[in-house]
């Protein structure tokens, strides 16, 4: 599966001012209609939830594979900016994988393109 990723600090700000918001226990995704047949990308992981950096590189990492690997549960038409709202670590893979799949799970019943 393609990941197809937001770049572009423009590109976060504009899904970041839609103001459309699903939280789970340890992400939040923003998300914003798009007008293509794919959804997009992007993650968050603030200081503020983990101040080192390798701590955070972690974090995206897991994200990133969780993503790819949940090619059932897409998002199509969707920009989409995944935040951490508390630090994890690998004995926590589980519980994040579970909220992750319950996020995309609820946006694609929210999606009207799916």
């Amino acid at each position: 599966m393609t990941l197809y990723k937001l770049k572009k600090t423009d590109e976060f700000s504009s899904v970041f001012s839609f103001r459309k918001r699903f939280y789970g226990e340890w992400l939040f995704a923003n998300i914003m209609p798009n007008q293509q047949n794919h959804h997009r990308y992007g993650l968050v992981v603030s200081k503020k939830v983990a101040k080192l950096a390798v701590r955070r590189n972690y974090m995206k990492r897991v994200l990133r594979e969780l993503l790819r690997t949940q090619a059932s549960v897409t998002v199509n038409g969707y920009d989409v900016v995944l935040q951490v709202r508390k630090a994890f670590r690998h004995n926590d893979f589980q519980a994040v994988q579970r909220d992750l799949t319950l996020l995309l799970t609820r946006l694609k019943k929210a999606s009207p393109v799916s």
